[in-house]
């Protein structure tokens, strides 16, 4: 993300530019997938010991009001965040057991969700696809504790 971008919207929303939410934006946007406000607070401090966990909330809400951020709970009592892509979607395989996040795309999926909405009169505006189950991996772990049974 441009920092003068983000400059612009902190100065949009008449808040004062800071260093430590300039810090934790460009942390945010560096990020591949999904963090949780805690785990963006570990990666901050190595920075700046000063962030306080009350700056990064602050800052992924507002990241998230103007839509460059993106909140989701996956099932779980903590949310975690990515930046928004404008233009690419993507959908989500969540395994139960060691909470994985898969992201991947789908044309098909996306095409029959656009037949399902056409033929029912339905515009869609957006859309959330969580698919929850188990991952490879822990599928082989469940499979080899019941075989030695």
């Amino acid at each position: 993300m441009e920092p003068s971008i983000l400059k612009n919207i902190v100065k949009s929303r008449g808040l004062r530019q800071s260093g430590q939410r300039d810090l934790v934006m460009e942390t945010f946007f560096k990020q591949k997938g999904h963090i949780s406000a805690e785990e963006l607070l570990s990666q901050v401090r190595i920075k700046d010991k000063r962030v306080g966990l009350t700056t990064i909330y602050r800052t992924l809400k507002l990241l998230t009001q103007c839509g460059l951020a993106v909140e989701r709970k996956f099932n779980r009592q903590e949310s975690t965040f990515e930046p928004a892509r404008r233009g690419q979607h993507h959908d989500h395989l969540i395994c139960l057991s060691c909470g994985r996040i898969s992201e991947f795309e789908n044309k098909s999926i996306e095409t029959l969700q656009e037949d399902v909405a056409r033929e029912h009169g339905f515009f869609i505006t957006h859309h959330v696809l969580e698919l929850y189950g188990y991952c490879l991996k822990c599928s082989k772990k469940s499979e080899k504790k019941s075989n030695t049974r």
